[in-house]
């Protein structure tokens, strides 16, 4: 992904300075300092930069559970900052950014200051080529040697009038380059987590699950009159709408809401299981038998629902030989809820 090009700046310096990184400090450094530098900023407190990166980090570490690695310490700082602070796992943005930047609790405060020993100078480095010294590099700075993107104080940095115009109007360009390399990074660390791309940004709101409910599993209900609920054996009634549509592999690891994940639970024990793992052992047989009797009727009902295509990606032979097939499809759920756990999702108690 290239940047955009400027004749009066050092783009090429910008560009390397994610070539060499062995933590995630330096993108959400980068994306905080984007986002201030929109609010209108250009003398910028450390600690308001520090409490961004937490805040750009919280989904990604506390609702997804993506890795960041041993040697990153974000990861670590924003579980910690959870417990001390008393927040919760989808707290906002603006609250985290509120309560950490008032806070005057010790604990907080040393995680936050544990990142001015590298960050900020570091991220600077490729303007100022073999130099390692943490003192140098912020003497340099403070007259933008190399045209540097900003100059650092002992509790701040200020942005270079020359780099400014050119951060404000390219921003939304430079935000996708930063997540862009993020992705690259994390997937590397996460092998086996699907969509890492979007479970870097909490989304505004969820999907609506309202067609997958009237357009697949309303024909289901009325063809059979009521579904058992997998979990708790309730009745389920179309009409009663005591049901919520759940996501079997939680919502926060597959990142989708595909048919062949979805079934009708029971809408009050949806809600208390949130985003723990069903044991394999105990709940796919029923998982599979319901998904399996909603596919029949769907199929005779209309053939070309829209919904039927989804099972595709787990049951790829489905067209040629209609065969919904029991060990393919626990051979693509089981490694799923495996590697979930694996990533600190946790099992429901039974």
């Amino acid at each position: 992904m290239n940047l955009p090009f400027s004749e009066n700046l050092p783009i090429n310096r910008l560009a390397s300075v994610f070539a060499s990184t062995s933590a995630t400090y330096k993108f959400y450094w980068f994306l905080a300092i984007l986002e201030i530098v929109e609010e209108g900023n250009t003398v910028i407190p450390k600690r308001k930069l520090f409490t961004r990166m937490i805040s750009n980090s919280w989904y990604t570490v506390n609702y997804f559970y993506v890795s960041f690695g041993k040697q990153d310490l974000i990861q670590g700082a924003v579980r910690s900052i959870l417990e001390i602070e008393n927040l919760t796992i989808d707290e906002s943005k603006s609250k985290i950014n509120t309560v950490l930047e008032n806070t005057n609790k010790i604990q907080t405060l040393e995680i936050l200051n544990h990142f001015d020993l590298n960050v900020p100078h570091w991220f600077i480095s490729p303007w100022f080529p073999g130099i390692r010294n943490r003192k140098s590099i912020y003497e340099l700075s403070q007259n933008f040697d190399n045209q540097c993107i900003y100059a650092l104080e002992k509790e701040s940095i200020s942005i270079n009038p020359d780099w400014i115009s050119y951060l404000k109007s390219n921003s939304k360009i430079l935000k996708d380059f930063c997540y862009w390399n993020l992705s690259l990074f994390l997937q590397k660390r996460n092998p086996n987590v699907p969509d890492i791309p979007n479970k870097l940004i909490k989304s505004v709101t969820r999907s609506s699950l309202a067609k997958q409910t009237n357009d697949y599993w309303k024909p289901v209900f009325q063809e059979l009159g009521s579904i058992e609920c997998i979990f708790t054996g309730n009745k389920l009634i179309f009409e009663e709408k005591k049901y919520a549509l759940d996501h079997f592999v939680p919502h926060a690891f597959v990142s989708h809401d595909l048919i062949w994940n979805l079934i009708p639970t029971d809408k009050s024990f949806n809600s208390s299981k949130s985003d723990k793992l069903p044991s394999i052992d105990k709940y796919f047989d029923k998982f599979f038998n319901l998904q399996k009797a909603a596919f029949e009727i769907v199929k005779q009902q209309n053939s070309k629902n829209k919904f039927l295509e989804e099972y595709l990606t787990i049951l790829p032979n489905l067209d040629d030989r209609n065969e919904f097939d029991y060990t393919r499809y626990k051979e693509s759920i089981q490694p799923l809820i495996t590697i979930a756990s694996n990533n600190g999702f946790v099992y429901m108690k039974d």
